[in-house]
């Protein structure tokens, strides 16, 4: 075994470099929209008062403990998958959203907040244990395999499903484009499993899907990617070209269950819909890092600024997705439809570590313009609609949200959530509750006081 002066030495040395690489490796923020925020480390000797020669003895620990599994351990190790093992570790343990992406983790990070990827080419959840599609997406490998919504998959290349998360099961979905994968599907009224053979595919992610319903323009984000702000501008330009010039009598956007994203997105979005005024605030470790991010006049919020919107949000609606709700309705420019959002007022700043892969580390609490925090309370709809959810769905649709999440950093403005918010979505849109009510709100087939907002109170 090293001689302790020059373990101490290596670990101290290890110890430096790791903690140096944090202000300078800022690229790949998720769920940031800073780059300078990482560097909120005051410094070894800082943690809780202790001294350098007690943090240095801790890392001496750690080791002895790693020589000792390198020389004794029943079979050789894999020593890269010791350290990073121990850095998931320390990182996980600090709370939910912080954690150690290996190489093929980052990468398929940066794919999400891309949004473009190597894939089947499906929208799924998760029930039970059990993946459902959502929806084919067309032109893809499993719309053109005959895929359909709601068929189960529950095995890819014969390992089965059940017991893994739905990130696992997506990062299993993705690859190299044109690489083969077996996807084992049970579907209703075919009596046995069957196997679908396909290849994946180049999957560009549409950001924004709209459509047009008795003059009411219904937009559905997926997610806070690179493409958000201008799928939506995009969008806000196809509905008025194809009414002739002609602004539609609202705009509906659905953020349910869309789980977040880039912040600046968020906040390019928000801009979008506003013209003045706060959008979100971030506040870190140390004060001089708090960011405050405004909204500016510009062509597109001056183009629709007398079209009322409303914004549907559920359960699964989390992070960026809550920072753009809770900005438009702190502001009074959109009415908010539907039941409790997840809950998640955390920044994470994603650091890259070369070519061991990225840290994801939570780096600030945001809060709307109000000065709210919404961590583990989530954002409370301004009209509170439930879904009719069937039967078979009844109690499994629900989530707490963060509030559940052990280890979650607390510091909401609200108490924090203890019943579950639904994360239902009915595939059917004339089943659709929650987005019928808001079309009828617009058309004035229903009436609320919360419709429009009152920008006065």
């Amino acid at each position: 075994m090293a001689p302790t002066i020059f373990k101490r030495a290596l670990l101290a040395s290890v110890f430096t470099a790791f903690s140096l690489t944090l202000p300078v490796l800022p690229a790949g923020a998720q769920d940031s929209g800073q780059t300078d925020a990482a560097q909120t480390d005051a410094g070894p000797a800082s943690f809780d008062g202790r001294s350098s020669d007690e943090i240095y003895s801790d890392l001496q620990l750690f080791g002895e403990v790693f020589d000792r599994i390198r020389s004794e351990y029943v079979d050789v190790p894999d020593e890269r998958q010791l350290i990073r093992a121990a850095i998931e570790g320390m990182l996980s343990s600090l709370d939910p959203h912080s954690g150690y992406l290996p190489p093929d983790a980052y990468e398929s990070v940066r794919q999400d907040t891309s949004g473009e990827f190597g894939g089947l080419g499906v929208e799924i959840t998760m029930e039970e244990g059990i993946v459902r599609v959502m929806n084919p997406i067309k032109d893809t490998p499993a719309f053109r395999a005959g895929i359909l919504a709601n068929d189960y998959i529950i095995a890819l290349d014969d390992i089965p499903i059940l017991g893994r998360s739905l990130d696992e099961t997506i990062n299993q979905m993705k690859g190299k484009v044109g690489t083969p994968i077996k996807v084992t599907v049970v579907r209703e009224g075919v009596a046995e499993p069957f196997d679908v053979e396909l290849d994946r595919g180049f999957i560009p992610v549409k950001a924004v899907r709209w459509r047009m319903q008795d003059g009411v323009a219904l937009m559905r984000l997926d997610s806070f990617s690179e493409q958000a702000f201008n799928g939506i501008r995009d969008a806000i330009h196809e509905v008025i070209d194809e009414g002739n010039g002609e602004l539609p009598k609202g705009i509906i956007l659905d953020l349910r269950n869309n789980p977040g994203g880039l912040v600046d997105q968020a906040v390019y979005v928000a801009d979008a819909f506003l013209s003045q005024g706060a959008i979100v605030m971030t506040r870190g470790r140390n004060p001089d890092e708090n960011e405050r991010y405004d909204a500016h006049p510009d062509d597109l919020d001056a183009l629709i600024k007398d079209v009322p919107v409303i914004i549907l949000i559920n359960g699964g609606t989390a992070s960026a997705a809550e920072i753009l709700s809770g900005a438009l309705q702190d502001q009074k420019r959109a009415t908010i439809i539907g039941t409790r959002s997840f809950g998640k007022g955390s920044v994470q700043l994603i650091i890259g570590l070369g070519t061991n892969g990225a840290m994801r580390l939570t780096i600030a609490r945001y809060y709307t313009p109000s000065n709210r925090s919404i961590q583990a309370s989530g954002i409370q709809p301004d009209i509170v609609i439930q879904q009719n959810v069937p039967e078979e769905f009844q109690g499994r649709d629900e989530v707490v949200g963060e509030a559940a999440l052990a280890g979650q950093i607390g510091g909401g403005s609200d108490a924090e959530a203890t019943s579950g918010s639904s994360t239902f979505v009915p595939a059917d849109p004339e089943k659709d509750t929650q987005l019928n009510y808001a079309i009828d709100l617009i058309l004035g087939k229903e009436t609320n006081p919360a419709y429009p907002p009152d920008p006065n109170s």
